[in-house]
């Protein structure tokens, strides 16, 4: 015969909740340098990924959309922009990780750092490659004045860095102009 088991009715259990994560206080800045304000510069240093990243964007988009006479040469020209412009964002991103900083968490974030980034407006080639121009120089100035602080700070790998940058968007930014005049 079959004999039943004990009777035991099951008693609901409270819902487990779980603990809401709680934002993490980003690194505080160290207080000073004998040279200057570290913070003031890892945030000039995060404006310019910025800036190197939105480069990325708008070199890419306009190696897409691009169509004039010289289409090949400046196809790859701008190819090579969007890869270069990508390293080195990476490149800075990682020196200012090394220096305990972070970086923006999102794409949103890391875009409203560059606010002075000027846009392309137009598909017309000769529009296009100018406000590239002008942002190429304009990313030539600001490295070379953050460079002159990265030596004040102290940060000798950042200024080699730096300098390199400014020797890249400058080459850039004639290369583009030549393109131009020749137009």
């Amino acid at each position: 015969m079959y004999t039943p088991g004990p009777q035991t009715v099951p008693v609901p259990q409270a819902p487990v909740v779980q603990e809401v994560p709680q934002p993490q206080e980003k690194p505080k800045a160290p207080a000073k340098s004998k040279g200057g304000d570290v913070g003031s510069f890892i945030q000039q240093c995060i404006s310019l990924c910025s800036y190197l990243k939105e480069l990325e964007t708008q070199s890419h988009l306009i190696h897409l959309n691009i169509e004039c006479q010289d289409f090949i040469s400046i196809h790859k020209f701008l190819g090579d922009q969007y890869e270069a412009h990508l390293e080195q964002f990476d490149s800075l991103a990682e020196f200012i990780r090394s220096m305990d900083f972070y970086l923006p968490k999102c794409a949103c974030e890391l875009r409203d750092a560059a606010p002075e980034m000027q846009v392309v407006t137009s598909y017309e080639w000769k529009n296009m490659l100018s406000v590239y121009y002008k942002n190429l120089e304009a990313l030539g100035m600001k490295a070379k004045k953050l460079e002159l602080i990265a030596q004040k700070v102290g940060a000798i790998d950042i200024a080699n860095f730096l300098a390199d940058l400014v020797g890249q968007a400058f080459k850039a930014a004639w290369f583009i102009k030549s393109i131009l005049r020749a137009a």
